[in-house]
């Protein structure tokens, strides 16, 4: 329990607020990237226990939301294929492609599962060799390893009936992608320290230095956050713009290097297009030639699928730190977690998700 009670100490949370209301002079705006980091300032009301001046912006950190649109449609059409077992973590079955999402495939027939980890669905193709399995592999750094480990295995096992459909995005090109966008805010960052945790440190300074933004990796309780706030704040008055780990229990500099490892051997980078936002080049994964076999998208033949967003949802400005969730004037009107939108209302990491569960109503008048 100690983690949940140490890291959500009231008395400790007020005394490091009151430290950065002490350091504080003037208006800055920080990004936190990461979506469980958006829920937890929200929860716990972050935002607004700090200085009136400094604003949190929330990032395009949660790995469901920045699955592009064309993506989910191409795991619509695989998943209805006849001989298909389709497996997926539970957090994607409800977020909307062009006109379904992957509980109306389901409730038409198809077989798809939800399983906890990738090697679940590697079990379920050795358990099945007369069908096709496939596994929805989305995210960040953070759960590329198990889906790398999966492939690795698949191939060194011989189950060719088993393929992943990749959508791995990676955080310091979409820290970038921000940084030169002309509408851009963002004065610094708080870094995600569960990504941190795989790739290590390495890869900020250069950005710290080229944008000349402070980057601090934090973690997820309330005192993690508030001290990465709280060291954030420093940087910015003191004109600074480096990187700092406030996360040190669970991150290193040199991150994981057998995750690292397994990474290197199983993908390599590509452009990658995230939902809302666009094409950031260099900014996701693909299996690497070795491993090509294993790719869905290439084995169902579904590469050719093109959508368009809706007209009615603006998660891609919500993602980009544009727009806060209330803004939106669909918001828990025409999107609401029962009928969304689009995946940043679907997902439990979800920047309006996190507005609606938490109360944030009040900044908008529900119909």
């Amino acid at each position: 329990m100690k983690y949940l009670d140490e890291f959500s100490n009231p008395d400790l949370a007020l005394r490091l607020v009151d430290q950065i209301h002490e350091v504080t002079t003037r208006p800055w705006a920080m990004m936190e990237v990461c979506g469980g980091q958006t829920h937890s300032i929200i929860r716990h009301g972050i935002d607004q226990l700090l200085p009136s001046g400094v604003e949190m912006i929330h990032g395009p950190g949660c790995p469901v939301c920045v699955t592009p649109l064309e993506t989910i449609d191409k795991a619509l059409a695989i998943a209805a294929e006849p001989g298909v077992i389709f497996c997926s973590f539970g957090d994607m079955l409800r977020v909307p492609g062009s006109s379904k999402d992957l509980f109306a495939v389901k409730s038409a027939g198809a077989d798809v599962r939800v399983v906890y980890s990738p090697l679940d669905a590697l079990t379920i193709a050795r358990e099945n060799p007369d069908r096709q399995v496939v596994f929805f592999g989305i995210g960040f750094e953070t759960t590329a390893p198990a889906n790398a480990m999966t492939v690795y295995q698949a191939e060194r096992l011989g189950v060719r009936n088993f393929s992943l459909l990749v959508s791995h995005v990676l955080v310091p090109p979409a820290i970038a992608a921000i940084m030169e966008s002309p509408r851009c805010r963002v004065q610094a960052f708080l870094a995600a320290g569960h990504v941190c945790s795989v790739m290590g440190t390495g890869e900020y300074p250069p950005l710290a230095a080229k944008y000349g933004v402070p980057i601090v990796v934090t973690g997820f309780e309330p005192l993690d956050i508030l001290e990465g706030i709280r060291q954030t704040v420093v940087q910015l008055e003191q004109g600074r713009h480096e990187l700092q780990n406030a996360y040190p229990r669970a991150v290193r500099a040199e991150g994981n290097p057998a995750a690292l490892a397994m990474l290197r051997d199983v993908f390599e980078v590509t452009d990658r297009t995230w939902r809302g936002i666009g094409m950031i080049p260099d900014s996701g994964w693909r299996l690497a030639a070795r491993f090509r076999e294993f790719d869905a998208e290439a084995r169902f033949d579904v590469g050719g699928v093109h959508t368009e967003e809706s007209s009615l949802c603006r998660s891609g400005e919500v993602l980009q730190g544009l727009l806060k969730p209330h803004e939106c004037a669909a918001f828990g009107k025409q999107c609401t977690p029962r009928n969304p939108l689009g995946a940043t209302m679907v997902s439990s990491e979800g920047a309006c998700a996190a507005y609606y569960a938490y109360r944030r109503l009040d900044l908008v008048q529900i119909s």
